[in-house]
Formats: C-alpha cells, structure tokens, sequence
C-alpha cells in the first residue's frame, strides 16, 4: 500500500498542471497521480531515485517523468500558481 498518498482535493489541484503539459502521442496515458505521489515521496523522504517503492511504478520510469515535466515548466506553474493565491506562506517555499 502506497504511503501517504494525496487526497482527492490535492490531486484536483495539480491534475489541471499535468494535463496542460501532457503531449499526446498515442501511448497508454501514466497514471499521474501514482507517478506524483512517487516524486512527493522522493521529495520528502531525500532518498535516491533507486530506493523508490515499487508501489509507485518503476522508479525509471517516475524519474523520467519527473523529468519531462521539470523541463516543461510544470513546478515553476505550480510555485508561481501559489505564490499568486496566497494558500501557502512564501516561508514554506
């Protein structure tokens, strides 16, 4: 069982970020949520890519995606989304 996953309201936030970038090309689309899950818990815990639970899928796989998202913008969107909303102090940043 996958540990400290998000909530459903958490998820709502960051899926409308993720579909934006998406680009189509025809493949089975990732289960996003799972994959977002994985980087949270690389995020938290500061453990290597390698020492990802397989609960969250191949941890090549959820580094791949981490990457093409990072390189598509999609944290500097999310922070900036934030920062603008005032949901979060600039300190927890």
């Amino acid at each position: 069982m996958a540990r400290n996953l998000m909530s459903d309201e958490e998820w709502a936030f960051f899926e409308r970020f993720i579909l934006a970038v998406r680009a189509p090309n025809g493949r089975k689309p990732t289960n996003h949520r799972l994959v977002l899950d994985g980087i949270f818990w690389i995020a938290r815990t500061g453990a290597p890519w390698r020492d990802l639970p397989e609960e969250f899928g191949k941890w090549s796989s959820v580094y791949r995606q981490f990457r093409r998202w990072t390189l598509a913008g999609l944290w500097e969107d999310i922070m900036e989304t934030l920062n603008q909303s005032g949901a979060v102090p600039d300190a927890l940043q």
